[in-house]
């Protein structure tokens, strides 16, 4: 039985491509891109050339692009090196309540340690408002860092508006772009943004791969401490094949690509909504089905079916879905972010599911998904 893979937003099939170009790395260009000999020399511009076409991708300078292993040390190096590069200037820090753990458990951290940190609420879109965000900055705030599209629900912020507001004011603007980069357009200057985090696994290329980009005016110390990496940035050896990679995989994501998906997301979605009005399924989208929005991420509160039988009947017949945020599968906490949109005593919280698309995602592969979804359903309730 083909798996049908639609957990998109978890992490992404690699593509061939990016997979042939790993390969190729892995084989002939094992230096060390620190040393000064050829196949040194070789492995730096193959660093150089790629870290060159990411910076590219969201109108940035080549020197502000810092690589790393994903988007959880992006996050940690941003947060965790502003407040210790700016604690002489305030103790505040602004986010959201949808963030990603990578961004929430550094600053519960930093609260046990005094900082304050305003958590944003969220309307039922997913959105905050800009209003609570203008009142909630003052003389101490030194960071604002809030998601530019949140791997739940798909809502997308309003990072140019955030950005126009901070321009003149002390806080740095940092965005978790994990989820929307390679989706989205971005363009750093543009929107003012002072640090973004990325990952490469989210858009077809390896995992534990990264960057952090960090404006030229902002200056703080490598949070890893080791060697001279990355120009004194980020210590450690490069891993040039994943790298490497991950420019391949940002290559193939053109502006043209990013369309197609886009309008093709869209196509899937409304072809279960479609179905299962058909088919009298109880359902509600969760969030806004906003053409701005990230469209691969779709959430469903199915009406009555708790979400892990709804879950382990869906992978019995090699259909992967999730319940929400990959990196806290494990935990038996409800979804922060469905709270933060609903209220904590929402039958939502308990009965949603997250699907996800990616660009090897075929519309046969939704048909099975509404078709298996919709039995599993009524088998339920019956």
């Amino acid at each position: 039985m083909k798996e049908i893979y639609l957990d998109n937003a978890a992490t992404t099939k690699m593509d061939n491509e990016v997979l042939a170009d790993m390969y190729d790395k892995f084989k002939n260009v094992y230096g060390n891109a620190s040393t000064l000999y050829g196949i040194g020399r070789q492995a730096h511009t193959i660093l150089e050339n790629s870290r060159d076409i990411i910076a590219k991708s969201i109108n940035a300078q080549s020197d502000e692009i810092i690589f790393t292993s994903g988007g959880t040390e992006s996050d940690n190096t941003a947060i965790m090196q502003t407040v210790e590069a700016r604690k002489n200037l305030g103790n505040h820090i602004i986010t959201t309540a949808i963030e990603h753990e990578a961004v929430l458990k550094p600053l519960e951290f930093l609260e046990k340690k005094g900082f304050r940190v305003t958590y944003l609420p969220v309307d039922e879109d997913g959105q905050i408002s800009l209003d609570d965000l203008k009142d909630a900055l003052d003389d101490e705030t030194i960071l604002v860092t809030i998601m530019t599209g949140n791997n739940e629900v798909g809502s997308h912020l309003p990072i140019h508006e955030i950005g126009e507001l901070l321009k003149n004011h002390q806080a740095w603007f940092h965005t978790d772009a994990v989820q929307a980069y390679g989706l989205s357009d971005i363009d750093v200057k543009a929107d003012h943004i002072d640090m973004l985090s990325t990952s490469a696994h989210k858009l077809n290329g390896p995992k534990m791969m990264g960057f952090l980009y960090k404006n030229d005016d902002i200056n703080f110390p490598s949070f890893i401490k080791g060697g001279d990496q990355e120009d004194k940035r980020r210590a450690g050896t490069e891993n040039i094949p994943a790298i490497s990679g991950f420019a391949t995989a940002v290559s193939l994501a053109t502006p043209d690509l990013k369309q197609k998906l886009h309008d093709r997301y869209i196509s899937f979605k409304n072809q279960i909504i479609n179905q299962f009005n058909e088919n009298n399924i109880e359902f509600e989208v969760n969030g806004s089905m906003s053409e701005t929005n990230l469209q691969h991420v779709f959430n469903l509160w199915i009406k009555g079916v708790p979400t892990d039988l709804l879950q382990t009947n869906l992978d019995l017949d090699n259909i992967a879905v999730s319940s929400g945020s990959a990196c806290t599968a494990g935990s038996i906490e409800p979804s922060h972010v469905l709270i933060a949109m609903y209220g904590k005593n929402s039958p939502r919280i308990n009965q949603s599911i997250r699907v996800s698309f990616g660009k090897f995602t075929t519309m046969d592969d939704i048909n099975k998904f509404i078709d298996s979804t919709i039995k599993i359903i009524k088998r339920i309730k019956k």
